[in-house]
């Protein structure tokens, strides 16, 4: 159970910025003592990994806070963040999923599920990320992608590094933060409905 939400939240991390959850795994196998990846994964804490992780994690923040870039930015990682949500998925569940010697055991012995897993779950939150950043780019005329997109940063990173550090707290803050867009949309819905009755 703890290798799920490990992996749903590094994953859902992965669904609001693709190098963030990838990035600090790779940190946290560096740095810290109690975190090891399995050895399949342990690519992700070499210094060519972190380098180009750093990166790419750079490049993805200063993209998204530029109005219009921010969309071109959106559809370029429809992508690489679901891919990334499964790496990370599958690394941080402690699953050895992508190094195998034989690709048919890949198959057979289901290590394919969890980054399956953590490809749906990333794309589901990168499409929720993505609508919500098109409407609000709308409606403000692209004044709100910056605050947005640092909102969504900070929510990657503690998603991310709870997920490594507290597992429990990480699985807490997934669900405020399911519940929140649950009633965002429920709310937004609302204000489509009401007009319409009303006239």
């Amino acid at each position: 159970m703890i290798e799920f939400i490990i992996g749903s939240s590094l994953a859902a991390s992965a669904g609001l910025n693709a190098w963030m959850p990838l990035f600090l795994l790779g940190l946290a196998d560096r740095l810290l003592p109690a975190m090891t990846l399995p050895s399949g994964w342990s690519w992700l804490s070499s210094d060519l990994a972190l380098w180009i992780l750093g990166a790419l994690l750079l490049l993805e923040i200063i993209a998204d806070k530029i109005p219009a870039l921010d969309s071109v930015n959106d559809i370029v990682q429809s992508v690489l963040r679901p891919a990334a949500g499964g790496i990370a998925f599958g690394a941080g569940s402690g699953a050895q999923t992508i190094a195998v010697d034989d690709p048919a055991s890949f198959f057979a012995d289901n290590t394919w599920v969890p980054v399956v897993v953590g490809i749906a779950i990333a794309l589901v939150v990168h499409v929720i990320k993505a609508t919500a950043r098109v409407a609000a780019n709308a409606t403000t005329g692209g004044l709100a992608a910056p605050v947005l997109s640092t909102a969504e940063d900070g929510a990657s990173f503690l998603l991310a590094a709870l997920a490594i550090v507290v597992p429990v707290a990480a699985a807490v803050v997934l669900i405020a933060l399911i519940v929140g867009v649950v009633v965002l949309f429920r709310r937004r819905s609302r204000r489509r409905i009401d007009p319409a009755s009303v006239g």
